[in-house]
């Protein structure tokens, strides 16, 4: 795997407050943006704009919204799931849902983590850097294959 984190976000508010927070963090890794569930689709595929991207070269770690344009963040986590080689993937569902039923369905469907998005930038900020520290620096990805 990669070193790569893909942020799956539909919200330019969002997308700027991660960013400055991984920036805050001296998180450096790569972030891809993907702003709906079939551009992360694409991404983690290397498929329409993404074809060129070696598809062996799985980002790090996902981090992926619920409420998505076109397909939506549990639809984009069931099709990543179901590969044999990107299935393998971290996915931290990064959301603003509160829903029982949401937080139910991502760990049913393979979320290795659920986390809802702090309102404000001290708690996201330390929200950011705990998962940079444990999914890039701590967490042992599987042998590639």
């Amino acid at each position: 795997m990669g070193d790569t984190i893909l942020l799956v976000e539909d919200n330019p508010d969002d997308i700027e407050l991660t960013m400055r927070a991984f920036a805050k963090n001296r998180i450096l890794n790569k972030v891809v943006v993907a702003r709906d569930g079939a551009e992360a689709l694409d991404y983690v595929f290397a498929r329409g704009v993404h074809v060129e991207r070696d598809p062996r070269d799985a980002p790090a770690v996902i981090l992926l919204d619920l409420k998505l344009p076109k397909v939506d963040g549990l639809e984009v986590l069931k099709q990543v799931r179901a590969d044999p080689t990107a299935g393998l993937v971290p996915i931290v569902i990064l959301t603003s849902s509160r829903e029982e039923q949401d937080r139910l369905r991502s760990y049913s469907l393979g979320a290795n983590s659920y986390i809802q998005k702090p309102v404000d930038f001290d708690r996201f900020s330390e929200a950011a850097r705990q998962l940079g520290l444990y999914w890039l620096m701590l967490n042992e990805p599987p042998p590639l294959r």
